[in-house]
């Protein structure tokens, strides 16, 4: 017989303020060793050299997920103007370079044009699948990747200040699948300038805010320790984005066995998403319809 495993049912969120030159997967591994964690994941990748919130999805957690992923993100970041990298940051090659600098409003009035719904082409490096194949990976070789368009909705991309004539500091919040490399990369283009990210942060996610994570270096200081699980957040965490409802005690079996279970008064129309809570504890997410939830993911019992 195989070894029993000796990770723990744990549940919750535990968010990150995640410094530059670590991936998203690493603090990930990192979270789940230290709370000796069965199953951990995380909300929305940062690239290495990023930094700010990275919202990690401990335990059943894990089901809110694309909840958060969905929703609206700030980045503040800072571009360089005058040069084109082939990774359209900070890591890489210079490939194109440029002594014309716009002025503040030459770049005020060139960001109205990322606002709305627009279209953008990935990074060459970037996790965009290409024939079963990263496309970094393509790129590292020597490829020239012709990428498809991608959509993306930009709720608003503001100047924030000048911090010198070849260095200027942008606020964007976005949808899902945003690249913040493209927006330089392609804010540059239309200045007749290049540009790349010289640095970035993500400021928040949907109701998830680095003001409320916490260092890595904490993490790895209360390492199998029971004072790191003072830090975690409840599973509802990731469910800002949904309407709650409430159901009575004598539904909750139905719900656990993924069944339809009434619902108390909800003014909800028929087929919104919903999730579902009895004397606060979340029971499962689905379908609102007439009076019932049926459920599409089931918590499991504490």
């Amino acid at each position: 017989m195989g070894k029993a495993s000796s990770k723990r049912r744990i549940d919750g969120w535990l968010l990150i303020d995640k410094p530059a030159g670590i991936t998203s997967s690493a603090v990930v591994n990192k979270v789940k060793w230290a709370l000796n964690a069965k199953k951990a994941g995380h909300a929305g990748t940062l690239d290495p050299e990023a930094t700010g919130l990275l919202a990690i999805a401990i335990g059943e957690a894990t089901k809110t997920v694309p909840y958060v992923t969905s929703g609206l993100k700030a980045y503040t970041f800072i571009i360089k103007l005058g040069e084109a990298t082939n990774t359209d940051d900070s890591e890489g090659k210079v490939i194109a370079q440029s002594t014309n600098r716009p002025t503040d409003q030459a770049i005020k009035k060139g960001l109205k044009a990322f606002i709305g719904n627009i279209k953008q082409i990935p990074p060459q490096f970037s996790a965009v699948k290409v024939n079963g194949l990263r496309a970094y990976k393509l790129a590292r070789d020597g490829e020239d990747l012709d990428l498809a368009p991608r959509d993306l909705f930009v709720e608003n991309l503001q100047f924030e200040k000048r911090i010198d004539i070849d260095h200027v500091e942008l606020k964007l919040i976005c949808g899902k699948g945003g690249y913040v490399r493209s927006i330089a990369r392609d804010l540059g283009e239309l200045l007749d300038c290049f540009a790349y990210v010289r640095s970035l942060r993500r400021i928040w996610s949907c109701s998830l805010d680095v003001n409320d994570a916490i260092d890595f270096k904490l993490v790895e200081q209360l390492a199998k320790k029971p004072e790191l699980e003072d830090y975690l957040h409840p599973i509802e965490l990731g469910l800002s984005e949904l309407p709650e409802l409430k159901c009575r005690p004598e539904e909750i079996t139905k719900l656990r066995n993924g069944n339809p279970a009434m619902v108390l008064a909800s003014d909800l129309d028929y087929g919104d998403q919903a999730w579902v809570s009895c004397n606060g504890e979340p029971l499962a997410i689905g379908i609102y319809k007439a009076g019932t939830i049926h459920p599409s993911r089931v918590f499991v019992e504490k």
